[in-house]
């Protein structure tokens, strides 16, 4: 491969900004604001010598004290009668289930601290997505509803369950209709509750509303084989993947599972075999899954339809009448070469397209249908319950409440005030209903609208089920009694429709006893608690089925043209709307944790923006944080634009989730809300617009943290090879150091127990995020919010770095003189992800500048840190190479001026009891998650055996659903670890510098020719 490729974390630091230059001189963006702190005591700058001795006493001092402190003592009382299952200081594990997934929920002294993947998960196989990680601290949220509401104020739930039946029992009589609108629903017990109820109510009627809708997919599967189903896809059984605008690995259905999936083909195991898969994206923004693909090819919105045209005809050898040619050059070529690889790759090949247009979906089955996928790549027989929403009912209901033929409406999950694309004529129509009740947990946008707010436990205080896909039955227990004053939302529709149940626990048990556990094999009490233990049920797979596609092609093909043309218009430019992976539907707005996760491609926190192509921006004379105003569809919003390698020219990208007007107070009004944008065409919404851009004069700028750890452009962080290069020579890479004569300053000493180090498989980290958040979950990482991230402070102990390169032959990156040509090369950058935290150095330079050994290195390994012996000197992130360091410049976790999660006493119970929190003036970094390293060892000593492998798993190598991450102990031969650093494609970053780490990497291999490099 090229030596000249030269890879950077952004536009700033390839273009070396003024800006950018001046911040990368500073270790830390700004000094300690001591003149804050004299002044804000009503000392003026210049200080006389008796004043600032009083400062310092009472201003410097006080501070000092607050940096001492340790976390507030409260007399407990102890446990009268202790619970049988409770040891204090000893975790309890419940399953559970999130999203479909089996999943494994931590308690201490009955509080849930912490969301683990369950090992055994058929579905991720112990893998989380950052969502799922992060679940566990709405439970604390203080913004839940803590009470019944009826019409704005308080409520008690014998009243509610008064006045709801009441007015069911009018309504029933006067023959209007009733309507249930939820999310999808894929629990069997929550369907046979909201059966039970239509039978009461035989006037009744369930619609399934998702906000990001798969209903194009599914009238697509009817259309074309007379199923109506959301297939399940098998990416671990597909050669060749194109995705047409599908981000599988980030948002797109089930991500966590197919990341599972994806890297099966991809990763050390497979590589070692000498097969890898090959992935080729089609895609407007730059997504997860375009930055992970083999090749990427950016398209406009209106040019999907077309390339999808034109690969069938390819594949099929004919021309569909009435279709245009492709004018993007590069996609024509692309399409030549991948419908030849496809076709050579029968019966292991899969096509996907993200969009939710049914022609297209008709288009895209017609394709997967003469490569012979299904039964192999696409299983039809065994499909995915997790999207059901019907777009076109939905459209009928609000339609049905503007003629007033509904009187009375339940939303269970779902708020189309906020995510209806029209959420205006949502709202205007619920005034013509007589009863409206939300079991939302939050007086979100619907809610508020609502006679009743029936407020829903949150998930880890219920008891449910769910079947995410066919013949997996997943169960939800409770791990803690309910916080507040709620109720479970299939409980009030037991109580309101007259049910003999008492309670739904009841009623689960009782579908189980009759319909459920015998799919398991299990019966009786004993089946019931080995379901408890398990999680799940599996049932054996339906065997394939023989699909032949038939549908004639003509008319699929004039739709898909028509859209294309809607589309392209010249004077506009094209929109497309995308889920973040941290967002995804605006859900979970309220969340911190979320909100501070740096999305993966633009590392933009705290807000949603217009994504730009590099030379559009040039062309449009705007700056990063220039805010435009973006109209369609009579609509519109003022956001601040980005500079985005890989983003299609002419066209932007907005993501959704954001704007919400009412929620808790981290999440009201962060960014805009782009759902109105949408659009209804054929019967399904339809996530890609048309619209004009209006610059406004106005700068805001954006929290981003990709450029705030420079790397001083070293060329020894990333390397990569083709594979091509690996087939012949496994240990090829790119930026290869000649070798050097090594000195060393520090002396050698033998480990004879433990040597913990790591190693993280470039090619099988997809940069999801997910370890970003469980390690904040898990060593209590304070959020900072987005002044602060803007300050270059956030806190995270483990990033994901993302570098764009390109092949620069000696150019040096862009400068006057080469910026056009740079300027086309940023279209067609690669990504690569590495995931950074501290390399716990057998040779640290942070432990040699210490003035007071607060860090220092352990006998097993491992870089220490004494908290109470740190003064902040700062020396020791100024020494690291590797920017992992972490200052506190406040008490961020109890600090009244941060809107914080953990201002309160409430969401404190999220804390892990076995990591403390920091304070301020403090420098904190990965400690390798010594609390599990003492406890697995802990548990060995009481068992009487030695430490196995794998007893051992830090938190974010449990939580990787790629498996990307891997931890133990080097000095057995046999560990999975010692075997992932003996491989080839093994290295070190910054091995130049003999600070020798603990954390071994492997090369990055892309399935690439020469001539796509």
């Amino acid at each position: 491969m090229d030596s000249n490729k030269k890879y950077w974390k952004g536009l700033e630091e390839l273009n070396k900004t003024p800006e950018f230059v001046e911040l990368n001189k500073h270790e830390f963006a700004e000094p300690i604001p001591i003149e804050d702190v004299l002044t804000g005591g009503g000392l003026a700058g210049k200080t006389p010598r008796r004043d600032f001795l009083k400062a310092l006493g009472f201003g410097v001092g006080a501070v000092t004290l607050a940096a001492c402190q340790k976390v507030p003592v409260h007399k407990s009382i102890p446990y009268l009668i202790k619970p049988e299952e409770v040891t204090p200081g000893i975790p309890n594990f419940y399953t559970s289930t999130y999203e479909g997934h089996a999943i494994l929920v931590k308690t201490r002294e009955g509080r849930p601290i912490k969301i683990e993947g369950n090992p055994n998960d058929l579905l991720a196989k112990g893998g989380v997505s950052a969502q799922a990680q992060a679940s566990v601290l709405d439970l604390y949220d203080v913004n839940r509803l803590k009470s019944p509401v009826k019409d704005g104020g308080d409520y008690g739930w014998s009243q509610v369950d008064d006045f709801v039946k009441n007015e069911l029992a009018v309504i029933k009589a006067g023959g209007k209709k009733i309507r249930i609108i939820s999310s999808t629903v894929s629990s069997p017990s929550t369907l046979a509750v909201i059966n039970d109820f239509i039978t009461a109510y035989p006037n009744t009627k369930h619609i399934n509303y998702d906000a990001v809708s798969y209903t194009g997919i599914i009238q697509a599967n009817q259309n074309s084989f007379g199923k109506a189903v959301l297939p399940h896809y098998n990416f671990d059984k597909a050669d060749i993947i194109v995705s047409f605008g599908a981000d599988f690995l980030g948002t797109w259905i089930s991500p966590a599972e197919f990341i599972r999936q994806y890297v099966q083909n991809r990763n050390n195991k497979s590589l070692q075999s000498k097969k890898m898969s090959r992935h080729i994206q089609f895609e407007t923004g730059m997504s997860v899954t375009g930055t992970n693909a083999d090749v990427r090819i950016p398209i406009k919105p209106s040019e999907e339809g077309i390339a999808l045209v034109a690969l069938y005809n390819a594949i099929s050898g004919t021309t569909l009448p009435g279709t245009k040619t492709l004018n993007n050059t590069v996609a024509a070529k692309s399409i030549a070469i991948v419908s030849k690889e496809l076709l050579a790759a029968k019966g292991k090949a899969l096509v996907v397209a993200g969009s939710n247009d049914v022609a297209t979906q008709v288009l895209v089955n017609a394709i997967n249908s003469l490569l012979g996928s299904y039964g192999t790549t696409i299983d039809l027989d065994n499909p995915s319950h997790q999207y059901a929403g019907n777009d076109a009912e939905f459209v009928e209901f609000v339609n049905e409440m503007n003629r007033g033929e509904v009187d009375a409406v339940f939303f269970l999950n779902a708020n189309p005030v906020y995510d209806y694309y029209k959420s205006n004529d949502v709202a205007a129509a619920l005034k013509k209903v007589r009863l409206k009740v939300s079991f939302a947990n939050y007086p979100d946008e619907t809610a508020s609208l609502c006679n009743i707010i029936a407020p829903n436990h949150y998930y880890l205080e219920s008891w449910g089920d769910d079947n995410a896909i066919e013949g997996y039955y997943t169960i939800l227990q409770p791990a803690i009694n309910p916080v507040y004053d709620t109720r479970q939302a299939e409980h009030s529709f037991l109580v309101w429709s007259g049910s003999t149940f008492k309670d739904y626990y009841s009623y689960v048990r009782n579908n189980w006893d009759k319909n459920l556990l015998a799919k398991g094999n299990l019966s009786g009490q004993s089946g019931w608690e080995t379901l408890l233990q398990t999680g799940f049920v599996k049932v054996a797979d339906k065997p394939a089925g023989t699909y032949t596609f038939s549908r004639d092609l003509n008319a699929v093909a004039q739709t898909i043209m028509d859209h294309s043309n809607v589309l392209a218009d010249g004077n506009k430019t094209e929109l497309q709307v995308y889920q973040s992976v941290a967002m995804r539907d605006g859900k979970r707005a309220n969340n911190p944790w979320l909100q501070e996760l740096p999305d993966p491609v633009s590392k933009v926190t705290w807000d949603n923006f217009a994504a730009m192509s590099p030379s559009d921006m040039k062309r449009l004379g705007y700056a990063d944080g220039d805010v435009v105003k973006i109209d369609a569809n009579g609509y519109s919003i003022a956001l601040p634009v980005l500079s985005q390698p890989g983003q299609t020219q002419g066209t932007i990208s907005v993501a959704v989730g954001y704007g919400r007007t009412k929620v808790g107070l981290v999440g009201i009004n962060v960014g805009k809300n782009a759902f109105p944008f949408y659009s209804l065409r054929n019967g399904t919404f339809q996530s890609s617009a048309a619209v004009v851009l209006t610059a406004t004069g106005d700068n805001s700028p954006l929290a981003q943290t990709q450029t705030h750890h420079s790397i001083e452009g070293r060329n020894s962080i990333i390397k990569e090879a083709t594979f091509t290069e690996y087939l012949k020579n496994p240990a090829t890479r790119t930026g290869e150091e000649e070798d050097h004569k090594v000195y060393s300053l520090w002396d050698e000493y033998e480990r004879p127990s433990y040597n913990w180090v790591m190693a993280i498989d470039l090619n099988a980290c997809t940069g999801c995020g997910a370890c970003v958040v469980a390690c904040n979950a898990e060593n209590n990482v304070p959020v900072v919010g987005k002044d602060e991230v803007r300050r270059r402070r956030e806190m995270h102990w483990i990033r994901i770095d993302r570098y764009y390169s390109f092949n620069d032959n000696g150019n040096g990156g862009v400068t006057k003189e080469h910026e056009i040509a740079k300027l086309e090369d940023l279209d067609h950058v690669k990504v690569v992800y590495q995931p950074m935290l501290c390399q716990h150095c057998d040779h640290a330079p942070c432990e040699t500048v210490c003035p007071v050994l607060a860090t220092v290195h352990s006998s097993e390994g491992l870089n220490h840190m004494a908290y109470n012996r740190c003064i902040g000197t700062r020396y020791c992130a100024n020494n690291c190479p590797y920017k992992v360091r972490r200052f506190n410049w406040f008490n961020y976790w109890n600090d009244a001026r941060f809107e914080n999660y953990l201002q309160n006493d409430h969401t404190l119970l999220v804390l892990n009891p076995d990591v403390t929190t920091r304070f301020r003036g403090v420098m904190e970094k990965c400690s390798m998650c010594i609390q599990r390293i003492q406890a697995g060892k802990l548990k060995a000593k009481i068992e009487k055996r030695p430490l196995k492998d794998g007893d051992v798993k830090v938190a974010c190598q449990q939580t990787c659903p790629a498996n990307a991450i891997v931890f133990g102990n080097g000095n057995d031969p046999d560990s999975e670890v010692s075997k992932a650093l003996k491989s080839e494609r093994t290295y070190y970053v910054l091995e130049e510098l003999n600070v020798k780490p603990g954390i071994g990497y492997q090369v990055k291999v892309r399935n690439i020719s020469e001539l796509e490099a």
